[in-house]
């Protein structure tokens, strides 16, 4: 018995217009092309090498337009599939070369190219055609007579029947010649489904298509699939990147009915849904229906990672393509907006997962990358090197813009624009009275600098060049009077200790306890794990709650459900990360089974093994930053581990998290709260005392948790699971 017809109703709204298709018999693939050309295919799919763009000496045929018709290819009256017919428009490119002699040799020259010029003209034409999860390549040899050569003139056009392709699927076409001579053609056309095309009769894989309907409840996009209990379907959701290959995301057979739910934050504009009968050679009926919807683009730049590649490049992490633009930017050490270098540097167009180079001869800590969203939103931005460079220092930035006949002029960044140098005589507002003041003042010693060879090149080119000058010495200049009068307070302070030295010694002791339980009581600790199952959770909620009761500041999940809900697992990681860090605290790693198993799934499967796990699982998500820096040797220092000796052992934990200390609770509390504190922050006696407190507050909860923990997926309430996949 049939089942209903396949719908998206986010996607598509109302009913599309139905269409009759045109059926060609037989498998085999044709080309035909018009009156006066001829045309071949060669046998075979050829490979997709585009090659680089070379110049034609002559005349030459190139692609300049591309068209799509539908049609059937029929086996049976009743055994078609959807096929995509190709046109092409040829066009004569370039002209013939002149000689030189031409008029020395007079009519000779003229009989030399005669016969050249009288010539019939062939070309090889590539069709590549992408549509997940196929992609082919074609080759058709197309000569046009002699008469039809006019430079710049279009000779007709060429048929190809056709490319198989899914229902409801997006599919991309490009056309080339080999050798190439002009950048390729390339269209994209999304594909109607069933409901969109005369074809229930046709076309047998729309006989038993599930009923698919997408809609939203609040923070929750259901799939529902409404299809006969006897029915077997496959589900699949994917990444369609335009940037490269599609991304498999999650899969799963089905068995219907059923709902599948997702959370708002899992939508990226590039998420596909697929969906076909789990029988064989059955047509894929694909969709995407979040391209549009606000809340996706939202989410894709929550999941974007800018990173900062060594020497001078960067690489945009994105799982879809971004509407977007790089530009380079001058932070200045006094904060304010991050002031932008175009000109003189112009932006580039955003590639995603590409690794890109910066145009600069030298690399500097105030120079920072801005992503800007295609609505002119400054949406990412990151300082270039500041892990190897140091902090942001206190440079004045000339901009030289060179002109014609050797004409330059310089001027200085500063928060109202840029200053010319040796002017006095610009007006500028109050708020940037200061910064104006300075550039000027010091408009001659910069000079100076820079003819001295003391400031440092980052840029150069025949339009302009760009220079970091140290500003430190023009402030010890200014400072050093007030450096004296503080000496001499201090000397003038140290005797009148000495008079009362007993007294001093006291104080001076009390003094350095508070001053370590307070430099304690300021460090910062990120807590992250697997959860594993509720008891777990619990046990950790316990071990965070005694932890705040020392002089600590403890930052976990479990008491940032919303924000890790508004911003997603990964963002939220990221930002916790790096307010520890820069805090100079330190980020503790509480291994379980679970953690131990997620850990060895991503060193076995790569990083995309955490793709498949929930949005509130922050350990999960922590897996892409973590696990890179134990392998590069940035961890030491900033990570410690820790188990609880009652569910796990030690020889559990992955040798790769040895490189930093590794403790067992609650039998090396001491030592754990020593590495969370630092090293001589606390009195032994103290310490043995606090590691008390915290050994009975975990007590209870450890009561719970008897015996060693499940896998990652037992008691994980997420949406879906990695373990689902077939």
């Amino acid at each position: 018995m049939p089942v209903p017809w396949f719908l998206l109703s986010l996607a598509l709204g109302r009913s599309p217009v139905v269409l009759s298709l045109e059926r060609l018999a037989g498998p085999q693939d044709a080309v035909r092309c018009s009156p006066g050309l001829s045309c071949h295919l060669w046998d075979g799919d050829v490979l997709c090498l585009p090659g680089s763009i070379v110049s034609a000496p002559e005349p030459v045929l190139v692609p300049t337009h591309l068209q799509t018709e539908l049609v059937l290819r029929c086996h049976q009256e009743t055994d078609c599939e959807l096929c995509v017919r190709v046109v092409i428009h040829l066009t004569v490119h370039g002209h013939w070369e002149k000689p030189e002699d031409e008029e020395r040799f007079g009519r000779a020259a003229d009989l030399e190219l005669e016969e050249p010029r009288n010539a019939s003209l062939q070309a090889q034409v590539v069709l590549s055609f992408q549509a997940y999860p196929t992609a082919r390549c074609v080759l058709l040899e197309v000569q046009v007579p002699a008469a039809l050569v006019q430079p710049g003139q279009s000779v007709g056009s060429v048929v190809f029947d056709c490319f198989e392709a899914a229902l409801g699927a997006e599919v991309r076409i490009w056309s080339y010649t080999q050798p190439r001579y002009k950048k390729e053609l390339n269209f994209t056309q999304q594909l109607p489904d069933c409901r969109g095309l005369e074809v229930r009769d046709s076309i047998q894989s729309c006989w038993a298509l599930p009923w698919l309907n997408v809609s939203a409840d609040g923070d929750d996009v259901h799939l529902v699939l409404e299809v006969s209990e006897e029915q077997h379907f496959g589900l699949s959701l994917y990444w369609n990147q335009v940037q490269g290959p599609t991304k498999p995301w999650w899969h799963r057979n089905l068995t219907g009915p059923q709902t599948i739910t997702l959370n708002h934050t899992d939508l990226v504009p590039c998420l596909c849904i697929q969906v076909w009968p789990l029988k064989l050679d059955s047509v894929r009926t694909s969709i995407c229906p979040f391209r549009k919807d606000p809340r996706a683009y939202r989410n894709l730049w929550r999941a974007t990672r800018l990173q900062l590649l060594h020497p001078l490049g960067w690489r945009l992490d994105a799982p879809c393509s971004l509407p977007a633009e790089a530009s380079l930017c001058w932070q200045a050490l006094g904060g304010g907006p991050c002031q932008s270098l175009v000109p003189p540097l112009p932006r580039e167009n955003v590639t995603v997962n590409k690794a890109l180079d910066f145009p600069l001869l030298k690399g500097h800590p105030n120079l920072c990358v801005q992503q800007v969203s295609s609505w002119e939103k400054v949406q990412l931005q990151e300082c270039l090197w500041s892990d190897s460079l140091g902090p942001l220092k206190d440079d004045m930035l000339l901009v030289e813009t060179r002109g014609p006949q050797a004409n330059r002029s310089l001027c200085a960044l500063e928060l109202s624009g840029c200053t010319p140098l040796l002017s006095r005589a610009s007006t500028v507002t109050a708020p940037y009275l200061l910064a104006w003041q300075r550039a000027a003042r010091l408009g001659e010693q910069l000079l100076q600098d820079l003819q001295s060879g003391q400031c440092l090149q980052l840029w150069d080119d025949d339009l302009g060049a760009l220079w970091a000058c140290p500003m430190d010495k023009y402030i010890h200049q200014r400072w050093a009077l007030v450096w004296l009068a503080c000496l001499l307070f201090a000397a003038v302070l140290f005797l009148l200790l000495l008079l009362k030295k007993d007294h001093v010694k006291v104080w001076l002791r009390l003094l350095k306890e508070d001053v370590r339980a307070g430099a304690s009581r300021g460090r910062a600790a990120l807590l992250l794990y697997s959860a594993d199952n509720a008891d777990f959770e619990r046990l950790v909620g316990a071990l965070a709650s005694a932890l705040c009761q020392l002089p600590l500041r403890v930052a976990v999940d479990l008491w940032s459900r919303r924000e890790l809900s508004a911003q997603g697992a990964l963002a939220w990681f990221h930002a916790q990360r790096r307010q520890t860090l820069q805090e100079g605290g330190v980020v503790v790693l509480l291994f379980s089974p679970g953690a131990v198993a997620l850990c060895r799934e991503w060193l076995q499967d790569g990083a995309s093994a955490t793709g498949a796990h929930g949005p509130h699982d922050a350990f999960a998500a922590s897996l892409n930053c973590v696990l890179p820096d134990f392998m590069q040797g940035r961890a030491p220092g900033r990570y410690v581990g820790a188990y609880f000796d009652s569910l796990l052992r030690r020889d559990a934990v992955p040798s790769l998290f040895l490189a930093v200390p590794v403790l067992a609770l609650p039998s090396q509390l001491p030592d754990f709260l020593r590495a969370l504190q630092g090293p001589g922050l606390s009195h032994p006696g103290r310490l043995a005392d606090r590691a008390e407190q915290v050994s009975q507050a975990l007590q209870p909860a450890l009561g719970c948790c008897v015996g060693p923990l499940g896998t990652p997926e037992t008691g994980r309430e997420m949406g879906l699971e990695a373990g689902d996949e077939t």
